[in-house]
């Protein structure tokens, strides 16, 4: 214990001497007859009043505790209860984080099937930078009734899946009612890296992540397992296969599931051992090169006996994307699919900097993949997912404008699920029983509720999508362009999306192009190594 550097100032002997008389108070009030009873709880709670203000003055740790004994723990208190008063009391409808008041009540209506519709017109200030809009027509159409899906490789599906996120970070019981609702709305579920368990196998088609610990298909020493994946790829829940590169709300950063939370199921589903730390390292073994990793792609997909497979990562070093580009050039193999997931993504935890300042978000990167494959004339034999931050229609309408194919949600669906964004996932102490591993507090969610509320969700969201396609005069999704959208990018001026993200001609980086987001990324690319060129001289 450190050595106790108590000054004793004028403050320190005047609380001294206050905790003094009221000690001498207690005891003279104790020998005084208590006819009335109070006296008894009266010096119990003054006696504990005064050991905590001795304690107070004593501790090493808190400099406002030994200055403001027993007053200060009012500090503490107020700190805690601060996210919930922000969010209850002070927070507008628009401008809260991570999701404001507004997106998180129209998924609570949807997943409850109740009136979603707002009064008096917008809250946001149409006049403000940053404000943006989907141009409607004129010759506005009727709704579509029919199903919006999108063929990837053989698998039809849905244009809004269930975003990865892993059983670990989310409990059984909120697995189990994602599968269910998935399977009830026909839609897809994405495992996440933590393995495909036996809370996925509820029905619903299942998307298998693969990240770079191998759970659920690694030998003992933490490497590829081709056997193991076989194995499970060969279910015939699994639709389709997905490595997964980095995810954004920690691109580059591995992660440690402490041995203590590391139950026999997780360790089961995982294929990891009980008692030790679950590791997921940075950086894949498997392969070190993009030539490497189109190899491997493609060895995943024959081991899957030819289901869809492609990756999944957050866009970091261009010419690290590029070189892939490169990679599928040279070897003539090319992913199904590619998730594009924003920097704003995210449903776990992370550090403070990487959740805040690492990664592109996804309007940039999504962009960017789309117009790098129009540059290699690869665009229309591979498929684009995007993920991070979509929860509604407009968002899932903008993403596939700037070029994704279909989207996926993490946060809409937990949101669906019952999650109030109390942001204690990281704590085991969510308190709707959504993202932890406690059985207490998990059995607070009754999966055949709330399965039915992520159906109800996904349909009322593909319809709300319908309403604003058909506002557009458009039949279906798929033709939703840049020129549809515009931003205010001044109080004076507004460009259409056309401008902001501007398109590529197809086979320009094949010809050469001047193009500064590509060219210089272009040029240092190589399908040999992520590093650039001109670092390997």
């Amino acid at each position: 214990m450190p050595p106790l550097h108590l000054a004793f100032t004028p403050r320190f002997i005047c609380l001294t001497l206050a905790c003094i008389a009221a000690a001498i108070l207690l005891l003279l009030l104790a020998l005084l007859p208590d006819e009335a009873g109070w006296i008894a709880p009266f010096l119990i709670l003054a006696l504990g009043l005064v050991g905590l203000g001795f304690r107070d003055l004593f501790n090493p740790h808190h400099a406002v505790l030994r200055n403001y004994p027993i007053a200060a723990h009012l500090r503490f208190l107020l700190e805690e209860i601060r996210p919930e008063m922000r969010q209850y009391f002070f927070e507008d409808e628009k401008t809260g984080t991570p999701f404001s008041r507004d997106k998180r009540a129209v998924v609570y209506q949807r997943a409850k099937k109740q009136l979603d519709k707002r009064p008096f017109g917008t809250q946001y200030d149409v006049y403000e930078q940053g404000f943006e809009w989907l141009q409607h027509s004129i010759a506005a159409k009727r709704p579509t009734l029919e199903p919006f899906r999108v063929d990837i490789a053989g698998y039809s599906a849905s244009l809004l899946n269930i975003s990865a996120m892993s059983f670990g970070a989310l409990s059984p019981q909120a697995i189990r009612a994602l599968n269910l609702g998935a399977a009830r709305g026909g839609f897809a579920h994405d495992t996440g890296e933590g393995g495909y368990s036996p809370h996925h196998r509820q029905g619903g088609d299942i998307i298998w992540e693969i990240g770079s610990g191998y759970f659920g298909a690694r030998n003992p020493d933490g490497s590829f397992s081709a056997d193991r994946f076989a194995e499970t790829a060969a279910d015939p829940q699994i639709k389709m296969v997905e490595l997964k590169l980095s995810q954004g709300a920690k691109p580059g950063h591995g992660g440690v599931l402490p041995a203590a939370k590391v139950s026999p199921e997780i360790a089961a589903t995982r294929g990891v051992p009980l008692g030790m730390d679950c590791v997921s390292p940075p950086n894949h073994s498997a392969f070190s090169t993009p030539i490497q990793m189109m190899e491997f792609i493609a060895e995943m997909k024959r081991l899957s006996g030819g289901k869809p497979a492609g990756f999944k990562l957050c866009i970091g070093h261009p010419w690290e994307f590029l070189g892939i580009c490169k990679a599928m050039l040279a070897t003539g193999i090319t992913p199904d699919f590619i998730v594009v997931d924003g920097a704003e993504g995210g449903t776990g935890a992370a550090p403070l900097e990487f959740m805040d300042h690492l990664g592109m978000p996804l309007r940039e990167g999504l962009s960017f993949v789309h117009n790098a494959l129009i540059g290699i004339g690869l665009r229309e034999r591979i498929r684009l997912g995007a993920s991070g931050k979509i929860a509604s229609a407009f968002d899932i309408a903008r993403a596939l404008a700037l070029g994704a194919d279909w989207c996926n949600s993490g946060r809409g669906f937990m949101f669906a699920l019952g999650c109030i964004q109390s942001l204690s996932c990281h704590t085991d102490r969510c308190p709707t029983g959504v993202a932890t591993q406690d059985p207490t507090r998990a059995r607070a969610l009754v999966v055949p509720d709330k399965a039915q509320r992520v159906a109800q969700f996904h349909a009322a969201t593909m319809e709300a999508l319908a309403e604003l396609v058909a506002a557009a005069g458009l039949d279906h999704p798929s033709q939703l362009r840049l020129e549809h959208f515009r931003r205010r990018v001044s109080p004076q001026r507004v460009a259409s999306f056309a401008e902001l993200y501007p398109t590529l001609e197809t086979g320009a980086l094949l010809d050469g192009t001047d193009d500064p987001r590509f060219a210089r990324a272009w040029a240092l690319a190589d399908a040999r190594s992520f590093a650039p060129a001109m670092a390997m001289g």
